[in-house]
């Protein structure tokens, strides 16, 4: 089983074509409903009872384990509002509300704490690194972080990662956490922190998977010729990357390298519509058709 564990949220975004106004999402619910098409997927977030309950039913009806919500009564859900320019490619934070998440003392279930697999969405690292402590002995753990964590907290981002045994991070992100402009420093930084596996994603330009024996797999993203909404693309990413580990069993470089093929595919279904939307639409089918034409796009 996989566990997934970071923030469920009521996100703002906003577009020059298009805005939504506090809809579903949240790390650690791109994540899910990514690596639920691959495996047996639980959730831990802490929610407020302003959180629609039609959205819990949403991830119910997709099969991912829920019990690991935690609501606060009378409290609010994370909240998160941005804007994207006209190219969808630069995005400016118009106000990040913590809310319930910023004192929120981590537990989870007895029956995740046997779970295989672990996945630390980007949410507070004080927070990921306790919650570490539930879980019995599992196989793969990865994390990622954000601009926020990284410039309120570096410290302990790089606690988090040296916990982990693969950090998966965008490029902007990447440089700001090593001070490094070249990415391969950058990944050869974070895996100095202790981690055997860095990806470091690119948007649009896909994702590049760095080992600590020195392998080095780049893999260009699924090409689109129509974007709604970039939000969550990196957590449907590693939801993908880390659901299909889960579902093979294997954590060797050749099973990584096909998980960041499948982690683009996710990927490329996160933005084409706004929020959760085409995750909850989407099937295994869908997916693995999806992933023939990427192998068709990349053969020559």
């Amino acid at each position: 089983m996989l566990t997934v564990f970071g923030t469920m949220a009521l996100d703002t975004t906003r577009t020059p074509f298009r805005t939504e106004v506090r809809i579903l999402g949240g790390a650690a619910t791109f994540a899910s409903l990514s690596a639920c098409v691959f495996t047996k997927t639980a959730m831990v977030a802490v929610i407020g009872s302003d959180m629609p309950k039609e959205n819990i039913s949403a991830l119910d009806r997709k099969g991912i384990d829920t019990r690991g919500l935690v609501t606060v009564k009378n409290g609010k859900t994370f909240h998160y509002d941005s804007s994207f320019d006209y190219n969808l490619s630069n995005r400016t934070t118009n106000k990040t509300e913590l809310n319930v998440i910023a004192d929120f003392n981590p537990v989870i279930p007895a029956e995740y704490a046997g779970s295989d697999y672990v996945y630390l969405a980007n949410n507070d690292p004080k927070q990921n690194i306790k919650i570490l402590e539930h879980f019995a002995s599992p196989k793969l753990v990865a994390c990622d972080t954000i601009e926020y964590w990284i410039e309120q907290d570096r410290d302990n981002v790089v606690k988090m990662m040296g916990k982990t045994d693969a950090v998966v991070i965008n490029d902007s992100e990447a440089r700001l956490l090593c001070k490094e402009v070249n990415l391969a420093r950058c990944a050869k930084k974070i895996l100095s922190f202790g981690p055997k596996f860095a990806i470091i994603k690119k948007g649009e330009h896909g994702a590049i998977l760095f080992s600590s024996d020195g392998e080095v797999f780049p893999a260009p993203a699924f090409f689109l010729d129509e974007i709604s909404d970039p939000t969550g693309a990196g957590d449907s990413f590693a939801g993908g990357f880390v659901g299909h580990v889960a579902k093979i069993g294997k954590v060797d470089f050749r099973t990584l390298k096909e998980a960041v093929i499948y982690g683009n595919v996710m990927g490329s279904f996160a933005v084409q519509d706004f929020g959760v939307k085409k995750l909850l639409s989407i099937t295994a089918d869908d997916v693995w058709e999806r992933y023939e034409k990427y192998r068709n796009l990349v053969q020559f």
